[in-house]
């Protein structure tokens, strides 16, 4: 049995590759060129899974950016372990 650090480290080497293997397969079936639009402005027409892998690349960056600011900032707020 994992114990919840070993299990942590499992789902982040698994969850991101099962998503890319998702985003593989759905490439692959959807090879036509999309064309996205927002308000008046169309995008480039460019396969599904690229619009998808983008998708992913910027809310993993995203999220990881978002955490290591939240962090950072939470660090000097608070003191562990003194009361």
């Amino acid at each position: 049995m994992l114990s919840g650090d070993d299990m942590t480290k499992f789902l982040l080497v698994v969850l991101p590759a099962v998503l890319v293997v998702a985003i593989a397969v759905l490439s692959v079936q959807n090879a036509t060129p999309v064309s996205l639009q927002f308000l008046a402005f169309r995008s480039v027409a460019l396969p599904f899974g690229l619009w998808l892998g983008f998708g992913l690349a910027v809310g993993m960056v995203g999220t990881a950016g978002l955490l290591a600011l939240f962090q950072a900032g939470d660090k000097g707020r608070f003191s562990r372990g003194h009361s």
